[in-house]
C-alpha cells in the first residue's frame, strides 16, 4: 500500500520519513514516491494492505542500478493476540523502460534475480539498506 496512506501515527510516519531519508543518503540522485500505486481498482486489487510501499526515482538511467526506478516494499505481520505489527521482510526491485529488470528479497536467499542486476557494489548498498530497514521498522 502506498507509504503515505500507511501514515497514520506520528511513530510510523517518522518511520517511512527515516526509511526514505536513509535512502537517500546512500542514493543522494534519488527523488522518493510515497505514492508508486496509481488509484484505481485494479491496481487495488493488487497491493498488500499490510505492506509500505516506496518509489524510488532517478533522474535517467542508471547503469550502476540498471534502473531508472525502484520499488521498496516493506512486508509486516500482526500478532492477532497483542495487535503488534512488526517487519517481516522487504522487497527492492528495479525498472526501466522494458518493466522490472530484477528485484531482490530479503525474506529468501538475500540474492538478486531477473534479466539484469545492480554492480556488486551498489547491490551491496542495496542490502545495507534494506537492513538498515528491517531494523528500523522491527518494533513497529
Amino acid at each position: 500500500m502506498n507509504a503515505a496512506e500507511q501514515a497514520t501515527s506520528l511513530e510510523r510516519t517518522s518511520k517511512i520519513a527515516a526509511a526514505a531519508n536513509l535512502f537517500k543518503t546512500a542514493f543522494p540522485d534519488a527523488r522518493s514516491d510515497l505514492k508508486p500505486w496509481v488509484n484505481d481498482p485494479d491496481t487495488q486489487e493488487l497491493i498488500d494492505p499490510e505492506s509500505i510501499d516506496i518509489g524510488f526515482h532517478f533522474p535517467g538511467f542508471s547503469r550502476l542500478l540498471q534502473s531508472r526506478s525502484l520499488l521498496l516494499q516493506i512486508r509486516f505481520y500482526e500478532d492477532r493476540q497483542t495487535g503488534e505489527k512488526r517487519a517481516i521482510g522487504a522487497e527492492i526491485a528495479g525498472f526501466d523502460h522494458r518493466g522490472k529488470q530484477w528485484w531482490l528479497s530479503t525474506i529468501e536467499n538475500w540474492t538478486f534475480e531477473g534479466n539484469s542486476y545492480p554492480t556488486q557494489e551498489m547491490g551491496e548498498k542495496l542490502k545495507a539498506f534494506l537492513r538498515s530497514v528491517l531494523e528500523l521498522f522491527s518494533g513497529q
